[in-house]
């Protein structure tokens, strides 16, 4: 089957669609390495094959749109490790030409979204849960810049902007957004009712209510227990399609490099977000394709989320 022909802004209007989940453990179930500061990028370099199956893998499971291996992939970070700019280039063209070929690969219509992943993320450090880098809104929208423009000439169907920590980061690649004119969605990491930087979340998601690129917007790589006040925060200043793909609640450990686990993870109130409305449900670090399938089976069997029931 071809790949979504139509924008996923239209098929927010009436549906929620099923995102796909964590990348990173679903490498690490199928055995790749992402040890060392490119994570993810280093499988995507070394061992394309296995992120092209991580992608089938959660399009088997019932993912509508599949995020690409590109979050941890900069030009500066590679550049460090060795790797020219057009080596690094060639690499973002990859990330989405491998999660094309799964999605048309799929026995039903899947958009391909563009990984945007925070400056945090290249420094491999933990700092996209903290944000404040200490950089101004000109120059993160000059980090920005090359990789969402190397991004879109690979032909996306939208640009997945995800775990922002900072409305400032979400204010420069808004800027750079409104130059191309790209449809993206955009998702603020959260703790406390918060930003990860501590900004009031009304004030962070004000900032990307009005622009006209943004199709929907709300919060990753949280804990769950965090998405529904952020929805409604979200709710409150915007009429835009929302979207919520959460961790399993653990909670990254840059030190060690290794996650804290809470003992129980409670049952996602997948209705009551669909009801504030969530749009774009999935999961982001540690669900899997098995949790991704509960969710597309779900929604199956709730219909619009108007009908969903607790």
């Amino acid at each position: 089957m071809p790949r979504a022909t139509g924008p996923l802004a239209e098929a927010l209007a009436h549906r929620t669609v099923v995102l796909d989940g964590g990348l990173s453990n679903q490498l690490a179930a199928q055995g790749c390495d992402l040890t060392g500061g490119l994570w993810t990028g280093r499988v995507l370099d070394e061992r394309p094959v296995q992120v092209e199956a991580a992608h089938t893998a959660y399009a088997q499971a019932g993912a509508e749109v599949l995020i690409t291996a590109s979050y941890q992939v900069g030009y500066r970070a590679f550049a460090a490790q060795g790797r020219d700019r057009d080596t690094t280039t060639a690499l973002l063209h990859r990330s989405v030409a491998l999660a094309a070929r799964a999605a048309e690969a799929a026995d039903h219509e899947v958009w391909v979204a563009a990984s945007v992943g925070p400056y945090g993320a290249v420094l491999a450090d933990g700092s996209e849960y903290r944000g404040r880098y200490g950089l101004s809104v000109r120059e993160l929208a000059a980090f920005h810049r090359p990789r969402i423009e190397a991004l879109l000439a690979a032909g996306p169907d939208v640009l997945a902007v995800e775990t922002l920590p900072d409305p400032d980061e979400a204010e420069a690649v808004l800027t750079v957004l409104a130059e191309t004119d790209a449809p993206a969605w955009l998702g603020y990491t959260v703790a406390a009712g918060r930003t990860r930087s501590g900004h009031p979340l009304s004030e962070a998601f004000a900032l990307a209510a009005q622009a006209p690129q943004v199709i929907a917007l709300g919060v990753n790589c949280c804990d769950p227990a965090e998405v529904l006040p952020a929805l409604e925060a979200a709710a409150a200043v915007t009429a835009k399609p929302l979207l919520a793909y959460p961790n399993d609640g653990s909670a990254w450990e840059a030190a060690t490099g290794t996650w804290w686990t809470p003992a129980d993870v409670p049952p996602w109130p997948t209705a009551a977000w669909r009801r504030t409305g969530a749009r774009l449900v999935g999961g982001c670090c540690r669900i899997g394709p098995e949790r991704i399938a509960d969710l597309a089976r779900e929604f199956r069997e709730d219909g619009p989320p108007g009908e969903s029931i607790m």
